[in-house]
C-alpha cells in the first residue's frame, strides 16, 4: 500500500509523520519503522509519528523512536504534530491532543508552537547530576567546554549505566551562558546518538537549572545544535506545573512510501 508521508523538524529534531486516521499503517511492523528512520537506507529521522483519531481530544499522537519501538513523550515531536494537524485543517490555532503521557494543550502562531508539557514532580538533585521525568526520563549534568564534549561516548556510558537499568535514560549536558540562557547537548535513547535538539530534554534542563538555583527566572532559553527553544514554568510544592515548551516547527518535504 502506498501512503503519503511528511517530514517535519523542530530545531533540527526531525520526524516522519503520517496521517493514520484511517488506520493504514501496521503499527506492529517495528522493523519497517526502523528502516524508514535510517538515514542511509530510508527517509531518515529521529522519530516516527502517527496522527490518529481520539475520542477525547482533537487527535492522538503515537510516537516511535528511530529504533522502531513505541516510546515515551517527545516534546519536539509534539510540537511538530501540532503544526501537521494545523496543515491538515484538523485544528486552527488552539488544540488539545492525546499522547502516551496524557492530554496536552497547545497553540500555533506563525510557525511557532507552544506545547504544554505535563506537571513534573520528584526532581532528584544529586551532587553531580539531576534526574527528572518530563514525559521521558532525563539525566541532566553540568559541564564546561560543552562544544568539545564527546556526547555520544559520554552519553552512552550514562544511558547504559547501572543507575538507570534496562530502560536507560536520556542524557543532557548543559553549560550556563547567562542567568536564563543555557547551552544544551542531548544523547537520546532509542536514537542512540546525539540529536540536534530534544524537547523533553531542554524542558528537563530548564527545570533542573531552576531546582539547582542556577537560574531564578521562570522563563528559560535553551541553545541547542538546531536552534533556540524556550521553556516557561511555575514552581509548585512538589515540583513544577504549567510547563510550556515553545519553538518553531517546520514542514521540510512530503513524499510517498510503500508500507
Amino acid at each position: 500500500m502506498t501512503t503519503t508521508f511528511y517530514k517535519y523538524q523542530g530545531t533540527g529534531n526531525d520526524f516522519i509523520i503520517i496521517d493514520n486516521r484511517l488506520q493504514i499503517v501496521n503499527k506492529n511492523d517495528t522493523k519497517r519503522i526502523e528502516e524508514l528512520c535510517d538515514r542511509r537506507f530510508g527517509i531518515g529521522a529521529d522519530g516516527f509519528i502517527l496522527l490518529e483519531n481520539d475520542e477525547f481530544s482533537d487527535f492522538k499522537m503515537v510516537y516511535y523512536n528511530a529504533d522502531g519501538k513505541e516510546s515515551s513523550m517527545c516534546g519536539n515531536g509534539g510540537r511538530c504534530i501540532v503544526a501537521f494537524a494545523n496543515y491538515l485543517g484538523i485544528i486552527d490555532k488552539v488544540t488539545k491532543f492525546s499522547a502516551i503521557d496524557g492530554l496536552h494543550n497547545a497553540s500555533i502562531d506563525n510557525g511557532f508552537v507552544s506545547l504544554q508539557m505535563g506537571n513534573v514532580e520528584g526532581v532528584k538533585v544529586f551532587e553531580d547530576h539531576t534526574f527528572l521525568d518530563t514525559g521521558s526520563p532525563h539525566h541532566v549534568e553540568m559541564v564546561s567546554e560543552i562544544k568539545n564534549l564527546d556526547v555520544k561516548t559520554k552519553g552512552s556510558e550514562i544511558r547504559y549505566g547501572a543507575s538507570y537499568g534496562a530502560e536507560g535514560s536520556n542524557v543532557n549536558f548543559v553549560e550556563p551562558i547567562s542567568d536564563n540562557l543555557f547551552s544544551v547537548r542531548t544523547y537520546e535513547r532509542g536514537v542512540e546518538d546525539e540529536t540536534f535538539s530534544c524537547g523533553t530534554g531542554v524542558t528537563a534542563v530548564a527545570l533542573a537549572m531552576h531546582a539547582n538555583n542556577k537560574t531564578k527566572t521562570n522563563t528559560v532559553f535553551l541553545d541547542t545544535l538546531g536552534g533556540k527553544l524556550q521553556v516557561n514554568f511555575k514552581p509548585s510544592e512538589t515540583g513544577y506545573k504549567d510547563v510550556w515548551l515553545i519553538g518553531p516547527a517546520v514542514q521540510v518535504f512530503k513524499g510517498e512510501l510503500t508500507w
